[in-house]
């Protein structure tokens, strides 16, 4: 039979033994120096024993009451480790961590996050960005939105989205770009981490599958992340050559624009990758069936200024 022990007065006790002295226990457990003294005669009185010698500035345990200090201390500590781990355990099953390039989560998936938080209130997402170029495990992150051509890796893979290109930039360069000779009049944003070759979505590529010849002498200046390129385009710093779902947003809003018709389709596109028995968990059907929502909903493709 477990009896109905005090509790409060039990912690306030081995409190009191730890620190030899009731004020520093009163200040960790937030409560009064008149409130630990109460609970340790409490406890002294249920039990029909002394526990404390009292001194002026340090008090200390009696054989029994240091017996009883170090039974707390083992009993709630244990405790109180099962207990964090099952919170622990607990907002491990609430937490979705979704795995995917630094662009992509800046400019597609962050803006979007908030709906999913709106109809999930039980759920939360933790996102890690990383470079993509590692396989997925799947030990890290439950959800891996990867970049690139078809997987086939063993893991369960969707398609999330292809990508269609073509060149964007701020209204206020219009004026000075009408034609594509006009490229060489201003400075084009390259995302110098591409690593797919061929079908790297570069400013040639797209020249190259829309029959185009670019200008033969062209400034470039060249930035580190995908992010980058297109915060640089709107601020107007140059022109970028837009990646649909990267740039779809700010199209939609009006601050960034395209300047030309010519348009072509990526040869790289966006899956959803993850471990095959994902498919038994609900949170993470949840999300999938949440962000292949949002790929449909997203915005259409504003017209091409100069057609």
């Amino acid at each position: 039979m477990i009896l109905n022990l005090p509790y409060s007065a039990l912690r306030a006790f081995e409190a009191v033994v730890r620190h030899s002295g009731f004020s520093p226990a009163a200040d960790e457990l937030g409560v009064s120096q008149s409130a630990v003294s109460q609970h340790v005669r409490t406890l002294e009185e249920w039990l029909g024993r002394a526990l404390l010698v009292r001194g002026a500035r340090q008090s200390r345990p009696t054989r029994e009451g240091e017996q009883l200090a170090r039974a707390i201390s083992e009993g709630l500590g244990r405790i109180s480790e099962v207990c964090t781990h099952l919170r622990d355990k607990s907002r491990s099953d609430r937490t979705i961590v979704i795995s995917c390039l630094p662009g992509f989560a800046f400019n597609w998936l962050f803006p979007r996050l908030i709906h999913f938080d709106l109809a999930h209130p039980d759920l939360s997402i933790s996102i890690a960005t990383d470079t993509g170029l590692l396989p997925f495990s799947g030990v890290d992150a439950d959800i891996g939105i990867r970049y690139g051509k078809e997987q086939s890796s063993g893991l369960q893979v969707d398609l999330l989205m292809s990508e269609r290109l073509f060149p964007v930039c701020a209204p206020a360069l219009l004026p000075r770009l009408t034609t594509i000779e006009d490229l060489s009049r201003h400075t084009l944003l390259v995302d110098e981490n591409l690593h797919h070759g061929a079908a790297s979505p570069t400013w040639e590529f797209w020249a190259r599958q829309c029959q185009l010849t670019l200008p033969g002498s062209l400034r470039t200046r060249r930035l580190g992340q995908a992010n980058m390129v297109v915060h640089a385009a709107v601020e107007g710093l140059g022109v970028a050559l837009g990646r649909e779902p990267l740039v779809i947003d700010p199209l939609a809003q009006g601050k960034l624009v395209r300047p030309f018709p010519q348009i072509t389709r990526s040869l790289l596109s966006y899956w959803l990758v993850r471990r095959p028995e994902a498919k038994d968990s609900p949170k993470i059907n949840e999300f999938l069936g949440w962000i292949q929502g949002e790929v449909k909903a997203q915005p259409a493709l504003p017209p091409a200024i100069h057609e």
